[in-house]
């Protein structure tokens, strides 16, 4: 390993990963040290110094937010927000995003999450099959092919390929589908430490969904889109079957409110349901988790009984282009979360802990907001547009979006 290399691990006091040299072929070696230069461990040395500090108490002034319910929308200005949205898409100028990065280990299966099937009213189903069947549809409507990316990680982005490339696309037009890589960040155990795997590299682990701005310019895809002409991109996640991404009235209301950035919500199923709400912070647009919600607010309601927090964030956002442009290099705040990872000893042995021994580092997408002052919030029906595969059973589970998906397509 070169000298180079060695003063950046004395540097971070990182000088353990030189104790596993003498497991590694030459070949390993130059692996390792390829990715030891790729790390900035400035950044790490400050994620972790992070998790032995108390959160700063910053005074807070939280507010409702302003949203538009699609149910209640005329039928006069439903037709021009539609008119408009149609008129984007019809030109080829709209684009759709899933976020694809995990595992389907929650529900007990081995591989991409969107690989997972699902028994509906119409056959077995795969989640990314589910995706597919909407774009097919919006081609029908629209008479055009809208280009699908799907954000992977380095874990699932084979899988994914061969997985579609083994169904061929559902039938989809693969040269409208780009994959690319979400960004990752190595994980540190107690002491800050980085650990290595099983394969003998250092352990990383996705970056988290705020990671995406990053990915789409670093990847190159953030080019193609200019190349394209997309100037509207729909961002959601692979596990929600009744996603309505493409929704001109939407992307309609958007453009009519003057904003870059849309978000959909969904009224909230009591004051405590364990999900984060969009509000106003320091008069800037937030997510805030229902943790740090105070009681007394999460139950208060307005003069129509409905919550005053209750606009739910079900991670379905509306973005023009140029939010990427101007994201690409924004510093959001990262979160760590403690849990447990296997890791390799130095005795070439891999441990598999018992308890909680790692921090992983996660940015989240909604962070940016804070940067706007006003956002477009679209409230639809919870049984129209939200029916997220997490858990194996219970809330949020197949059971649970099943049941939605087939009763919303019960006239197919």
């Amino acid at each position: 390993m070169k000298e180079e290399t060695k003063k950046i691990l004395e540097k971070y006091n990182q000088q353990h990963i030189l104790e596993y040299l003498k497991l590694l072929t030459e070949e390993e070696k130059n692996e390792l040290e390829k990715q030891i230069l790729t790390i900035d461990f400035e950044q790490l040395k400050e994620l972790y110094e992070s998790t032995k500090r108390q959160p700063k108490i910053e005074e807070k002034k939280i507010e409702h937010i302003p949203y538009i319910d699609k149910e209640k929308i005329s039928n006069s200005t439903k037709q021009e927000l539609e008119k408009i949205g149609r008129k984007i898409i019809s030109s080829g100028a709209y684009a759709v995003l899933t976020m694809a990065g995990g595992q389907g280990t929650r529900l007990g299966h081995i591989g991409p999450k969107g690989s997972y099937a699902i028994n509906t009213k119409n056959g077995t189903k795969y989640l990314f099959e589910i995706i597919i069947d909407t774009l097919k549809r919006a081609k029908e409507k629209y008479g055009v092919t809208i280009p699908w990316y799907i954000m992977t990680s380095k874990e699932n982005n084979n899988e994914t390929l061969e997985f579609l490339e083994e169904h061929n696309y559902f039938g989809y037009d693969k040269t409208k589908v780009t994959l690319f890589l979400q960004g990752e960040l190595p994980l540190v155990n107690i002491e800050g430490k980085i650990i290595l795997d099983k394969e003998k590299k250092i352990k990383e682990a996705a970056n988290g969904n705020g990671g995406i701005y990053k990915a789409v310019k670093n990847s190159g895809l953030l080019d193609e889109m200019k190349r394209d002409g997309i100037e509207w991109i729909f961002i959601s996640n692979v596990d929600n079957i009744l996603s309505n991404f493409v929704d001109p009235i939407l992307l309609g209301l958007t453009i009519k409110e003057n904003n870059k950035i849309a978000a959909k919500s969904v009224a909230k199923n009591d004051p405590y349901e364990k999900a984060g709400v969009f509000c106003k912070m320091n008069n800037k647009v937030k997510v805030i988790e229902y943790i740090d919600l105070p009681s007394e607010m999460a139950e208060q309601r307005d003069e129509n009984g409905e919550l005053v927090y209750g606009e739910l964030n079900i991670s379905t956002y509306l973005y023009n282009r140029s939010i990427f442009e101007e994201l690409a290099e924004f510093k959001l705040p990262y979160h760590a979360a403690f849990k447990k990872s296997a890791y390799l000893e130095t005795t070439g042995k891999i441990i598999e802990p018992d308890e909680p021994n790692i921090y992983k580092f996660e940015a989240f997408i909604f962070d940016t907001f804070v940067k706007y002052n006003n956002i477009t919030i679209l409230r639809v029906k919870r049984e129209d547009e939200f029916a997220p595969v997490k858990n194996r059973t219970g809330v949020d589970s197949p059971e649970t979006a099943i049941k939605l998906y087939n009763e919303f397509y019960k006239e197919d």
